[in-house]
């Protein structure tokens, strides 16, 4: 029994030693040459194993090394003093650069060496099977001991031989060996055999590849979300958005080259066709003014500030679908420019009215319109002149309540003055804001004339908007700019009131407001051909002249006393409208060929006729044209 555990003892022992020879492969250089002080030239360099050969003893036998045979030899070899040789990978390293004779000193102690190990594997050995029946395991630990220093010494020589005898670069043997005492080689079954890209097996390049094209398409759904979220807000908001940056840089105060008035109309211009915005707003709030009268207040339905901006006296078109189609109307901007968060507008409930009905009747807080603008020329900054004389009439204060508060807003400190007349007390809009702006800002004086005051304890002025009023009421009236809204009538009147007191009609400027604005009802229409109408009828007919709708592929024959925007009307084609008396310029078309005339062209910007430009509800003609719609 015991013999069978010996052999078995040997057996292990002897596999450990050849896979732990590497690191006890010799003696330490110092203590070599310490010992043997008359080889320190010839064998320089022998003591560090090539290829296959440990430089040092492995974590674990360090101690045993230590305290066993290789402790004394390190204390003989230091009583010797010897000069520390080299070790043998870096001659190996010089190897093509020594002389033959230097390549022969080599093979010999290469040869010595395999000698020396093969002797002290065979003593291990010897020494390894006489302890192991005597359970000596002192004695077996020193023999396995030098069994790997042996077998070190023997793998030593042996690479030495190899790398000179068959030719392999000693570089690349003294490399492979201090990889491997390194642990710098790969494990061994991982060659580097087959195809590898970049340095990495099929394996890992097709993971790699898979990663990479995961992370694209995580970056390309990013990129692709925050697109389809754009146009998301863009869609909701009403697309292009003009600059947010207000008025600030529009309206501010100061002198530039072209005079004031000219370049109030170019921002307005510029607002107007430059920065023109359609898209949907929320109701956040619905006042009611006086019993037919409401404010509504619009807001960016994603928060923040509005997606436009325009100038006092501007307009909102408003679309709500009625029977199943969309119509449009135009309502001025009542608020202030200052006020970046939302805009209003002041709506008078017309008995006929379908927009006005449908937002007096239908329109809450939170619901969504669809609205377009800003539009219009009416306006006044404050850099025309240094005082304003406003005058309007019911509903009419609109435009003249949005001049008015951005004045005061911005602490305008030229005279304003407003001229405001209502049929009676309760439809006085804007009634305590009036009182109050009037009481905090000394240049604004409101008069206001009741045209019915009966029934009532109304102490103010009484009757319509008079000559004599305006006398009283307006000192310099003759330097002043003057603003008037209100219904067609009270418009003539009072522009022949003021051309009667002096005052330019360069400095009036008009707006139509009231309920016969926007496209009348079809009261009108034509006959049908009657069968046996005569020749000459036939003749008179054919022999009108016809508008052309170029982008519409439409014709209807233009009698000499209707206007474009009447024919447009009775064949079907749309064309955008409010006031349908050249004030407020939503009807602008272009002339394409011919020739038509206009009675009022103030709806018209600064060189607008140049380019072509007419007012669709005044212009006329007695041949042939064709317009842009």
């Amino acid at each position: 029994m015991k013999a069978h555990v010996a052999r078995v003892l040997l057996l292990s022992c002897g596999l450990i030693g050849t896979q732990w020879v590497s690191a006890y492969a010799q003696v330490s250089p110092e203590e070599h040459a310490r010992h043997h002080p008359g080889q320190a030239g010839q064998g320089r360099g022998m003591a560090g194993p090539p290829e296959g050969v440990g430089g040092g003893p492995p974590e674990g036998a360090g101690g045993m090394m230590g305290g066993g045979m290789m402790g004394g030899m390190g204390d003989m070899m230091e009583e010797m003093g010897a000069p520390k040789p080299k070790e043998m990978y870096p001659q190996l390293m010089d190897l093509p650069d020594l002389p033959m004779e230097k390549r022969a000193e080599i093979q010999q102690e290469a040869h010595r060496r395999m000698t020396a190990g093969a002797n002290l594997l065979s003593e291990g050995v010897d020494e390894l099977s006489r302890s192991a029946p005597t359970d000596d395991f002192a004695a077996m630990q020193a023999a396995t001991a030098k069994m790997r220093e042996g077998l070190g010494q023997f793998e030593s020589g042996l690479a030495a031989h190899r790398a000179i005898a068959e030719g392999k670069a000693p570089r690349n043997v003294a490399l492979q060996w201090f990889k491997r005492e390194m642990h710098l080689l790969p494990p061994s079954g991982r060659g580097q055999s087959g195809l590898r890209l970049w340095g990495m097996d099929l394996f890992h390049t097709a993971i790699m590849l898979v990663l990479v094209f995961f992370a694209a398409g995580m970056i390309w759904m990013y990129f692709f979300k925050m697109r389809r979220a754009a146009l998301l807000l863009r869609d909701l908001t009403g697309g292009d958005a003009a600059s947010q940056t207000g008025l600030a840089s529009t309206v501010q105060q100061g002198r530039g080259a072209l005079p004031v008035a000219e370049q109030a109309h170019a921002e307005a211009s510029a607002l107007q066709s430059g920065r023109k915005w359609s898209g949907t707003l929320r109701v956040s709030r619905v006042f009611q003014e006086t019993p037919d009268v409401k404010t509504f207040r619009f807001m960016n339905p994603v928060g923040g500030a509005l997606p436009f901006s325009y100038l006092p006296g501007q307009f909102l078109t408003v679309a709500v679908p009625v029977d199943g189609k969309p119509v449009k109307r135009s309502y001025t901007i009542s608020s202030s420019p200052t006020q970046q968060d939302f805009a209003e507008i002041t709506v008078k409930h017309a008995d006929q009215g379908a927009v006005s009905s449908y937002l007096h009747d239908r329109v809450k807080s939170d619901d969504l319109l669809e609205l377009s603008g800003p539009s219009g020329s009416f306006t006044f900054t404050g850099r025309e002149c240094n005082c304003i004389l406003l005058i309007g009439a019911g509903v009419g204060i609109t435009p003249l309540m949005s001049v008015l508060r951005y004045l005061t807003d911005r602490s305008w400190p030229g005279d304003i003055y407003l001229l405001y007349g209502c049929s009676t007390p309760q439809d006085i809009v804007f009634r305590q804001e009036l009182d109050y702006l009037q009481r905090r800002h000394p240049n604004l004086h409101v008069v206001i004339t009741i045209s019915r005051p009966e029934g009532s304890d109304w102490k103010g002025p009484t009757g319509r908007i008079t000559k004599e009023l305006i006398v009283q009421s307006v000192p310099d009236l003759g330097s002043r700019y003057v603003h008037v809204c209100g219904p067609v009538p009270m418009m003539e009147s009072v522009k022949k009131l003021l051309a009667d007191l002096g005052v330019p009609k360069e400095r009036i400027k008009t707006e139509a407001f009231g309920p016969a604005l926007g496209k009348p009802e079809p009261t009108r229409t034509k006959p049908a051909p009657k069968w046996g109408v005569g020749a000459a009828e036939q003749a008179a007919q054919a022999a009108l002249p016809t508008v052309k709708f170029s982008l519409s592929d439409k014709s209807a024959p233009l009698p000499p006393d209707e206007t474009i925007l009447d024919a447009a009307d009775q064949v079907g084609v749309d064309i955008d409208n409010s006031c349908r008396v050249g004030t407020c310029g939503t009807c602008r078309v272009k002339l394409l060929s011919g020739s038509v005339t206009m009675e009022v062209e103030d709806g018209l910007e600064p060189g607008d006729k140049e380019q072509g430009m007419i007012l669709a509800c005044q212009a006329k003609s007695t041949s042939d044209v064709s317009v842009e719609v």
